[in-house]
Parts: structure tokens; C-alpha cells; sequence
């Protein structure tokens, strides 16, 4: 080859090294793409591991120290709407009732005024709206469809606190009293 074949297949290899304006944005947008693809995957596997707040559903719930739950009355019933449950007082301890009812998943709400089904006080059942369910302060079932007693969350004791672990739900066939909390 003489110098000037060579000297201008040099510059036509040179002229290919330098990045042409299409070639530069094709890649752009290759690389655009690929960025995207991996934040919308990103996305999906960070979804799929739910960000619990201390204290809220699906998680242990400090609702009481000893002494006040203690000092509850029997027959008392308290609500927690946040974390979905009630705490009911009964003679041997506490109970803490998921508000969901077993037939059709409604919520059921507790009505203090209504004549108690139990023997723990005179007032106070839950009757679920939806089809007429009604349950005592142990969560039995009373009347209507619902085929088992309210589900139970388990209660402890950690650090001179009453703890319910909203996370855990306890589905039962029947009220049995080793279900009741002692404190």
C-alpha cells in the first residue's frame, strides 16, 4: 500500500472512533429504557414488603400497663379502630376480639346500649349490620349466619405492658376458656 491509501484509511478509522449524533442518542435512549426498567422493577420488589408503623395493623400493639388493665372492670370493652380490634374485660382476664365478623368479613361494631347477651353486664353486645350477626364480650356467636365466634389476636406481657400482636389472628371453632388473658 502507498502513503496516501494508508493515510486515508487512518482517517476514515479515526472518522469512525468519533460518536456520530445519531449513534449518541440511540444510546441515550437505550440507556433511558434500561434506567426505567430497573426502577419500575425496583418498584415492584420494594412493594412487595409492606412498611409497617410501630403501633399499627399487622403489628404488637401496647395498649395498656398491668396496673390499668387491671383497674378495667369486668364487662368493660374497649375499642382500638386504628389496629382493628377490641379488648374485652372478662372475669378471668382479657380478650382481644377482631372486629371482623366471621360470615362475610364486616366490621362489627360494639353497641353499648343494646341488651347484653352475657352475664357480665346488663348492656353491651356486637351486632354486625350486614346480616344481623350478634356476639357477646367472648365473641361467641349468639344469632344469625356467622358460623364461629369473632377471631382473637394474642395477648402478652412484655416489659410491664399488655401487648396485642395484631399480626397474628387466631380463627376458633369455639370460645374455650384458655383463650382468656390472665393479668
Amino acid at each position: 500500500m502507498d502513503k496516501d491509501s494508508q493515510s486515508s484509511v487512518s482517517e476514515a478509522k479515526e472518522k469512525n472512533k468519533t460518536l456520530t449524533r445519531r449513534q449518541f442518542l440511540s444510546r441515550a435512549w437505550w440507556a433511558a429504557g434500561g434506567l426505567l426498567v430497573i426502577e419500575a422493577t425496583g418498584g415492584f420488589i420494594a412493594s412487595l414488603w409492606p412498611r409497617l408503623k410501630p403501633g399499627s395493623f399487622g403489628t404488637k400493639v401496647k395498649v395498656a400497663s398491668i396496673e390499668e388493665a387491671r383497674a378495667m372492670p369486668v364487662g368493660t370493652m374497649a375499642y382500638f379502630p386504628e389496629q382493628r380490634f377490641y379488648l374485652s374485660r372478662v372475669e378471668s382476664g382479657f380478650l382481644a376480639l377482631y372486629r371482623k365478623c366471621t360470615h362475610l368479613g364486616c366490621v362489627v361494631p360494639w353497641l353499648a346500649d343494646d341488651p347484653s347477651e352475657d352475664d357480665l353486664a346488663d348492656s353491651g353486645r356486637f351486632n354486625c349490620p350486614c346480616h344481623g350477626g350478634i356476639f357477646d364480650r367472648f365473641g361467641i356467636v349468639h344469632s344469625g349466619p356467622p358460623p364461629r365466634p369473632l377471631d382473637i389476636f394474642p395477648i402478652s406481657i412484655e416489659g410491664g405492658e399488655v401487648v396485642v400482636d395484631t399480626g397474628t389472628v387466631i380463627e376458633r371453632t369455639s370460645f374455650d376458656e384458655s383463650q382468656v388473658t390472665e393479668i
